[in-house]
């Protein structure tokens, strides 16, 4: 039994299991892998109604906290939900196996051969709140790229996350991989997670994914490496040239299809010479499907439309509330998300390639749409099964953090009694 009062004897004892185990994951076979998350699929699927019971425990919490409807509805499981991730379970271990893939080579006048290869980071920490999908998530990608994971869910999803890490075991106990491949951290003491930004003998990359406060936290104390998942403060520009039903249906579903998602639309900006047509309508629209908008002073002329504050523009609501504004042309736009967005997700309504390319060109988002959703800022609509959380940072791993950009690499060096001059 796990003494859970001491809290830096707990985390050391995780820590060395998982790196031990990290090692052994390093080189195991691809078949293996995939048999252990094929193995979780089947047993979460299994267990649903043990998840589900698990999850009402935690929603009757979040209920007695007043929890907004929005972050409840992140914590919230169904069977349609666990089906979901059961797909992206078996949609990761479908994938090609990053571990071992040559990314470049070549040969040298000394006859040396050169190649560069992708290899696992280690262990990998993952810090996240209220989204218990993400026990799943992290852990797949984790097993896939072959690093041993320690996740440190929020209070919020803590039963949850139990019952679906329980799940993951038992693929690896299947597959016979080490148990401790993916850990999860038995506590809702947040000293584990002070712990955890300070274990740089066994951790080697720290993932947080939640909001600002959580993530502001990592960046400011950790001294493991961090891929950041800042805020989603994510704009929808209406250009001159935007198609009106695109635009109707590309806002709407971008700020209500799920309003607690780090791609939901926060911020939609309209070009001058369309306010009184598509822009007119797109705004009327998002009122009738009862959004909040708050807008600046020539949007205020519109019935319904509440006034912005200085503190609307660069603020992620993650609800039913978007802040919106006229911008002269496409220049404006991009100057105020330069200003208030955070490098998450952006997206420009066009028709005009050139407007389109200008957008692409002088932003630098992680991710950068035209004519689509941004609620498809996502690693499993991506193609990568899942993700682990949307970097924005520039380091490394940047957008949506799948089983690839969980891997480094390392150089092969083969020659034939070479020697230096």
């Amino acid at each position: 039994m796990k003494d859970m009062s001491d809290i830096p004897a707990l985390m050391q004892d995780i820590g060395r299991r998982a790196k031990a185990a990290a090692a052994e994951l390093a080189f195991a076979p691809s078949e293996v892998k995939r048999q252990a998350l094929e193995a979780a699929a089947d047993a979460l699927w299994r267990d649903r109604a043990t998840v589900i019971a698990a999850n009402a425990e935690d929603v009757k919490l979040a209920h007695e906290k007043d929890l907004t409807p929005a972050m409840i509805d992140r914590l919230t499981l169904d069977e349609a939900r666990i089906e979901g991730i059961c797909a992206s379970l078996r949609a990761v271990a479908a994938q090609d196996d990053p571990v071992g893939a040559v990314t470049a080579e070549w040969e040298q006048p000394t006859g040396l051969r050169i190649r560069r290869v992708r290899t696992p980071l280690g262990v990998v920490g993952v810090i996240y709140e209220s989204r218990p999908n993400v026990t799943a998530d992290a852990g797949a990608l984790c097993l896939k790229a072959g690093n041993a994971v320690i996740l440190r869910g929020g209070s919020e999803s803590f039963n949850s996350s139990d019952a679906i890490h329980a799940c993951l075991v038992e693929g690896l106990r299947a597959a016979g991989l080490p148990e401790d491949a993916i850990q999860r951290v038995p506590t809702r003491d947040r000293a584990a997670v002070g712990e955890m930004l300070t274990m740089t003998d066994t951790i080697d990359v720290i993932v947080p994914r939640g909001g600002k406060g959580l993530v502001g936290l990592v960046q400011r104390e950790a001294r493991v490496p961090v891929f950041a998942h800042l805020e989603g403060i994510v704009h929808v520009y209406l250009d001159a040239e935007a198609d009106p039903v695109k635009a109707l249906d590309i806002v709407l579903n971008a700020k209500t299809r799920r309003t607690g998602i780090c791609g939901a639309a926060e911020c939609l900006l309209i070009h001058r010479d369309i306010l009184d047509t598509v822009g007119q309508g797109v705004v009327r629209a998002l009122l009738d499907a009862g959004v909040e908008v708050r807008g600046d002073e020539t949007l205020q002329a519109i019935e319904g439309v509440t006034p912005a504050g200085a503190e609307d523009w660069g603020r992620e609501y993650l609800d039913m509330v978007i802040a919106a504004r006229v911008v002269d042309d496409i220049d404006a736009a991009i100057a105020h998300i330069r200003t208030y967005g955070s490098n998450h997700t952006d997206c420009i309504v066009t028709e005009d390639d050139a407007a389109a390319d200008r957008f692409f060109e002088r932003l630098d988002s992680a991710i950068l749409m035209r004519n689509a959703s941004t609620q498809f800022a996502d690693g499993g609509e991506f193609g990568m099964g899942a993700e682990i959380g949307i970097a924005t940072g520039k380091m490394h791993a940047r957008g949506p953090v799948g089983a690839e950009q969980l891997t480094s690499f390392k150089y092969l060096v083969e020659g034939d009694g070479a020697t230096r001059a």
